[in-house]
């Protein structure tokens, strides 16, 4: 059979319901980060309409919740879940991780995300924008890694962006920004970044066990509340709605990354309307991934222990 990547079935204009049609994924436990609104909801929404159980991995009870039974009342026998997590709080991410009743993990998707124009830290002291986006994806990975890796063919999906092409090379000296140096922008384009590289960096180290890591660009200023922390971006998404993707457009690529098959196409791979793409230069430069793995190791560690990648 030939492979299906130079001639994908669906595209730019594909909603995330038409990818899982005719699918049955009742076998699987999948996570989406930030499913309480925006694309991480559509996603999350469509993958337990296909059968899976899916946990809503949100901040906010109310929001998390709220979205749980908006999916409800369109699959009244959806398996959809709130669990409570807040990747600006190390403490917060390891209560999740410790309380999960799962077995396996057969993906995580790593969507929620934030952009802000105005400096704000997570709890750790980060620069929030990438400290949500990045960090504390990191060691929600490192603790969710073990039950990943009892999946049959686990898979770490990385919701990034275009905008990780700003920069074109990433300042280490300004990683993550300072209150004195920030820029919103910027700090958004380092964050979309961090997850290209996170990706490869997981496909070069964990593709040999199986696991099939990748990112992905969903769309330019979808219909998300990405930018409810500031209002010009909010106000710049409303005025250009009409000539961008719906939520549901939005979350279709995210969706086909989790269940594409086969998924070994998928590996280390950068994602755009359900077919690959290129990323930048700057998110294939091994030493810049090293770097940013060695680093992130070193600010989750700061916070205590942590158990190793397996």
């Amino acid at each position: 059979m030939e492979p299906t990547i130079g001639k994908p079935a669906f595209g730019g204009r594909t909603l995330a319901e038409e990818v899982v049609s005719g699918l049955d994924l009742s076998d699987q436990t999948l996570i989406v980060t930030g499913a309480n609104t925006g694309i991480g909801e559509a996603a999350a929404q469509a993958l337990a309409g296909a059968g899976a159980r899916v946990l809503y991995a949100c901040r906010e009870r109310s929001s998390g919740e709220a979205a749980v039974n908006r999916t409800r009342a369109v699959y009244p026998s959806a398996r959809a879940e709130f669990a409570e997590l807040d990747l600006a709080s190390f403490a917060s991410i390891r209560r999740f991780a410790d309380s999960l009743d799962a077995p396996r993990v057969d993906a995580l998707v790593c969507n929620a995300g934030l952009s802000i124009l105005n400096y704000a830290a997570t709890v750790e002291g980060h620069e929030r924008t990438v400290g949500v986006c990045h960090i504390g994806h990191f060691l929600l990975t490192r603790l969710l890694m073990p039950k990943l890796l009892t999946a049959p063919v686990p898979r770490v999906v990385m919701v990034s962006s275009h905008s990780h092409k700003l920069p074109a090379r990433l300042d280490f000296a300004r990683f993550p920004m300072s209150a004195g140096d920030f820029n919103g922008l910027k700090a958004y384009g380092q964050a979309k970044l961090c997850n290209v590289l996170m990706a490869k960096s997981l496909q070069r180290r964990y593709g040999d066990r199986g696991l099939v890591a990748c990112a992905l660009h969903p769309g330019t200023l979808i219909a998300t509340e990405i930018g409810r922390h500031s209002v010009v971006v909010g106000a710049l998404i409303k005025l250009i709605r009409p000539f961008t993707k719906t939520r549901s457009q939005g979350a279709a690529t995210t969706v086909w990354a989790v269940v594409h098959e086969p998924a070994a196409e998928l590996a280390g791979q950068y994602l755009v309307d359900c077919a690959v793409s290129a990323s930048s230069v700057e998110s294939n430069d091994l030493n810049v991934a090293e770097r940013v793995w060695a680093l992130s190791e070193g600010w989750i560690d700061v916070a205590g222990p942590v158990p190793e990648w397996p």
